[in-house]
């Protein structure tokens, strides 16, 4: 039959001719059961079509002449046939418009742009906090931010005390060991400055008081650019249902968890950026949503920065009308992680932009969901590293999370709580957080350097944000009926902000928290919100090197790199910055050693690497470029690991010490340290405070640190702490590369089951910064630099510094907490490392007496300056870095649980 229809039939008129008959015949009894079937189709079909239209009579349209059939059963069938495809495409169109109008219509509508009413913007009212003057005395703080003055007002007698204008605050300092203390240092006639003191009610009537000031200084600043703005993350998985009338709450960061206070809580941010997951509206109307709710509630008309969706995943990044013309570079990406990488239902989508000369990184992800599927909810993780297209292209082989100045990485992670569930909603109930963060499984990945390597993540203090039950937040349901079982979906974080920035940058997180009144979903939506210091756009005026001026450079006088890595490659280094106008790159390493397996040491000398010149030779730009390097191999050309180093603790007369990790594709590849100098032309030394620096900590009964018997004892001084501009200092061990290669005792090891003590390692990736108390001033090429390097004292035990140090998972863990991943060892070590270090228990358990190590400076001198003699005043050791100052041969070890004062 085949063969006669392929040969003999040219077209439908053949099957009129009688030698077919058979063959209708035969169609007609085949068909026979497909009747009943398009019978059965059709009657729905047409009952469908009444809902949408009034009763009419379906008719097929008429069909093409000698189409004829000579069975009317196949004629009647292909009649059918030819109706149901005409309701089909008219039914498709019907439901899609009434759809919109439906949704329109909807209760829960949203609120068009031509409902949001059109206020003039509103000045900020005058903000009133009643504090206690020293023991006894009550006062009222009245914060104008409009005229600029802050009013002290005596309780009780209510005689106006003083008035103090912005221009005479010169110092804020909040106290560390009273969270709602703060000291204001005024100026005065006399050129001596004044400091009072005020405790607030509470460390949220504080922060908003600090907050106030802050913005006065910014509005009164008279900057042509700013120097600090205010970011909004936002995320919120809504469970494919339309979104409440109002979202003043989450938008306002008003709710669970570290909120802001109401007087702060209607000043408006300068960025805005909504994540979220599972979100059925249309792209367009969601975004007029959320521009209308924050006119209405800010009574400004943000501008759209960008909109990327993938399905239901979308980001939207807003931003005030005056900063638009200061967004620039825009680039957006999407990665699928759903089944084969190839659905949307999951992945990620990203923003990237330069806001004037800062790049800021924006992502919104939705994970794997399930408690047992960890190992995919980081296998997601590494493939939207892998993946995603952000930034500027000529940094394509960096590691994602070092292309941007900042980066924010939000959404519905999926990362659920290793506990039964009875234990974890008693713990709920109890508001004992913490016991469930030790089993909170993104915790746990971090701290095993699985994923978010270097990442940072505001004070969780608000309860499980899934799964609720909808239109309540009393209640969570964690069973759920599926066809192949009940599934628990115990109440978990799965919903979180993180942020990772370059070092020495300046990011706060001001709030952390869900709200308890938007209850649509069974998700709460998260708020964090951010005070960011920004730098503005350089461009020099005449070319380097056009005029006699003095050049800036960046001088090395020796770099040294671990990678974990089976590759016996000579590598060479590649600098990247945006005050270079090129990409440089070094010659080949100049020393190498592969003593152990698994890992590989290099080193450079200054005569292999290159004086790299910036296009300005300005202290105040200098001191906001970063240097991004790349190790690469010589044969392949590939990268074994990034880093980014800050020259703002380099700028001075003499080299400074950095060390920091590698990256590369999320994971961790070793680690890099050295010595670099920037040098600054005299002329050009000068600089200014900026608005952020103004603010600082301080602990309240601080005692000077106790000096090593080597160095002369400098005057005393009260200890600041770390300035808030500044994370703080990574702790523990996770990685025994440097042990094995500078014979670190393992009695200095802390065990499996010990909670690593505070090292006086430096913040951002382990470089050093200055910690300043006050107005910066000009620096002469005589004077010692931001960050000094002391040269005298005993060995630090964090000379042995680890590849990773810890910073989760310090959390107590539970007795109820059931942990099938748990590993016991030193990270991700292997099982040579393990052996490795089980031979170094023949060490004294002190550190002292014969010990089989090689001191770093003995096998490779040229690795390290020459030592200078050590001055009076010099710093205390709390300020150095990683490595030790001294060699190991020379001056005996400090005991195990020895730690330098922190300053």
């Amino acid at each position: 039959m085949a063969e006669f229809l392929t040969h003999h039939v040219q077209d439908l008129q053949a099957l009129c001719h009688p030698q077919l008959r058979h063959l209708s015949t035969a169609l007609a009894t085949a068909c026979r059961a497909l009747h009943s079937e398009i019978d059965f189709t059709l009657a729905g079909l047409e009952t469908l079509a009444r809902v949408f239209d009034p009763p009419v009579s379906p008719r097929s349209p008429a069909r093409e002449q000698g189409f004829l059939s000579s069975d009317p059963d196949l004629e009647l069938l292909l009649s059918k046939i030819s109706t149901v495809n005409h309701l089909l495409s008219s039914l498709e169109k019907k439901v899609l418009k009434s759809l919109q109008e439906t949704v329109t219509r909807h209760n829960l509508a949203l609120p068009s742009v031509a409902m949001a009413p059109q206020p003039a913007a509103r000045p900020l009212a005058m903000q009133n906090f009643e504090v206690k003057v020293g023991k006894s005395q009550r006062a009222a703080l009245t914060v104008d931010v409009e005229s600029g003055t802050v009013t002290v007002t005596k309780r009780g007698s209510g005689s106006l005390e003083e008035v103090i204008p912005h221009g005479k605050i010169l110092q804020l300092i909040k106290y560390q060991s009273v969270q709602s203390k703060v000291r204001l240092v005024c100026a005065r006639e006399n050129q001596k400055s004044l400091s009072r003191d005020f405790i607030f009610p509470s460390a949220r009537k504080r922060e908003a008081f600090c907050q106030l000031l802050q913005l006065m200084k910014i509005q009164h600043s008279n900057l042509d650019e700013p120097e600090i703005i205010s970011v909004y993350v936002g995320t919120w998985n809504m469970g494919s249902t339309p979104p409440p009338r109002s979202l003043a709450s989450w938008l306002t960061s008003r709710g669970l968890g570290r909120t802001q206070d109401e007087t702060t809580a209607c000043i408006p941010h300068d960025i805005y950026v909504i994540g979220t997951q599972e979100n059925s509206l249309g792209d367009h109307q969601w975004v007029e949503f959320l521009c209308a709710s924050l006119k209405t509630l800010m009574a400004i008309d943000y501008r759209v920065v960008a909109l990327q969706c993938l399905w239901s995943i979308k980001m939207v990044v807003l931003v005030k009308p005056e900063h638009q013309r200061r967004i620039s570079h825009v680039h957006t990406s999407s990665v699928k992680t759903g089944i084969a990488n190839t659905l949307g239902n999951k992945g990620a989508v990203g923003v990237s932009f330069l806001f004037n000369g800062t790049s800021f990184g924006f992502i919104n992800c939705h994970l794997a969901s399930g408690s047992e599927k960890t190992h995919r909810r980081n296998q997601n993780y590494s493939d939207i590293l892998h993946s995603l297209a952000l930034g500027d292209k000529r940094l394509g082989g960096f590691d994602l999370t070092l292309r941007f100045t900042h980066l924010f990485w939000l959404g519905d992670l999926n990362y659920r709580l290793d506990m039964d569930v009875q234990d974890i909603l008693t713990h709920i109930v109890k508001k004992e957080f913490q016991a469930l963060l030790a089993v909170d499984q993104l915790n746990l990945e971090r701290e095993k350097n699985k994923v978010f390597l270097r990442f940072s993540e505001g004070d969780i203090s608000f309860p499980p944000t899934y799964r609720y039950e909808r239109g309540t937040r009393d209640t969570y349901v964690w069973q759920k009926s599926k066809p192949t079982g009940m599934r628990i979906n115990v109440p978990s974080w799965c919903d979180r902000i993180l942020w990772k920035s370059h070092p020495e940058t300046h990011v706060v997180c001001n709030s952390y928290g869900c709200t308890d009144d938007i209850v649509t979903s069974d998700h709460s939506p998260v708020f964090a919100t951010f005070e960011v210091g920004v730098t503005s756009q350089f461009v020099p005026k005449e070319a380097p090197g056009s005029s006699p001026e003095a050049l800036a450079c960046i001088e090395w006088e020796s770099i040294e790199v671990i990678l974990k890595t089976t590759s016996r490659s000579k590598c060479y280094i590649e600098f990247h910055s945006y005050c270079l106008e090129e990409m440089q790159r070094s010659g080949e390493n100049t020393f190498q050693s592969c003593d152990i397996p698994g890992f590989l040491k290099l080193g450079w000398s200054c005569k292999h690497l290159p004086v790299l010149n910036p296009i300005l030779p300005d202290l105040e730009y200098l001191g906001d470029q970063h240097l991004l390097l790349s190790i690469k191999g010589v044969e392949s050309c590939e990268s074994y690991g990034e880093c980014c180093l800050a020259l703002r603790s380099a700028i001075g007369s003499t080299a400074q010490q950095f060390e920091t990790f590698l990256f590369h594709r999320g994971e961790e590849t070793g680690s890099v340290r050295g010595w670099m100098r920037v040098r600054v032309p005299r002329g050009r030394c000068g600089t200014r405070e900026r608005l952020y620096e103004w603010i600082s900590f301080e602990e309240e009964d601080a005692e000077p640190a106790a000096e090593p018997a080597m160095c002369p004892q400098p005057p005393p001084q009260r200890l600041r702490s770390r300035p808030r501009s500044l994370p703080e200092p990574a702790t523990g061990y996770t990685n025994p590369a440097y042990f094995i290669f500078e014979g670190i005792p393992n009695a200095w090891l802390p065990g499996p089951g010990d909670t690593p003590k505070k090292q006086a390692e430096s913040p951002a990736g382990g470089q050093r910064c200055r910690s300043p108390a006050g107005p910066r001033v000009p620096l002469s090429s005589e004077e010692e630099p931001w960050c000094g390097r002391p040269r005298c004292g005993p060995p630090s035990p964090s000379r042995g510094h680890a590849l990773s140090p810890r910073r989760v998972g310090q959390h107590k863990r539970p007795k109820s907490a059931v942990l099938t991943r748990d590993t016991v060892g030193l990270g991700d070590c292997s099982l040579y490392m393990a052996s490795q270090l089980g031979q170094l228990d023949q060490v004294s358990p002190q550190g002292r007496g014969d010990r089989q190590e090689v001191p770093l400076r003995q096998t490779h001198p040229v690795l390290e300056p020459p030592p200078r003699p050590c001055r009076e005043g010099s710093r205390p050791l709390g300020k150095r870095g990683a490595l030790g100052a001294l060699d190991l041969e020379t001056q005996p070890p400090p005991p195990a649980d020895l730690q330098p004062a922190r300053m």
